[in-house]
């Protein structure tokens, strides 16, 4: 499936208009795509120049840590934290993290206790999908402090 930057644009906008996100994309570039992963986190620009969200891209804390909110740990550390799923678990994924957190009937509720919580930033909570492909990285992130 292909996506124009129009589409992608105001699609991370209408997903996440209520919500703290880190949404970007970039190029794969390597084997071992955590590498592509981490450059994300460290704002590497989509060599297309499509837009991406960045709630924090103007916080103060940015200056002495250029991945904040993420906090920059090994690619191992990442690695272990992240699962791999199949296409139709990503779109449902994708849906569920703009969900409200709290007890929603029939919605992912990632605040609740039978979710392991390993957050990757400097908020009590984080979570997010990570889309990769051939080609491309993709890295849709929420976080919250509760």
């Amino acid at each position: 499936m292909s996506v124009d930057q129009t589409s992608w644009e105001a699609a991370v906008r209408h997903l996440y208009e209520d919500a703290y996100p880190y949404d970007a994309t970039g190029p794969r570039r390597h084997e071992t795509w955590i590498l592509d992963v981490l450059a994300l986190m460290a704002r590497a620009p989509d060599p297309r120049g499509w837009t991406g969200l960045d709630d924090a891209a103007r916080n103060p804390e940015r200056e002495a840590s250029p991945t904040y909110p993420f906090v920059a740990h090994p690619p191992a550390y990442i690695a272990r934290r992240l699962q791999e799923i199949d296409r139709d678990s990503v779109e449902n994924l994708l849906l569920a993290l703009t969900d409200a957190p709290g007890h929603v009937s029939g919605a992912l509720d990632f605040t609740s206790s039978s979710w392991a919580c390993s957050p990757l930033s400097v908020y009590s909570e984080d979570y997010g999908l990570i889309v990769v492909s051939d080609t491309e990285v993709g890295m849709f992130w929420n976080f919250a402090d509760y």
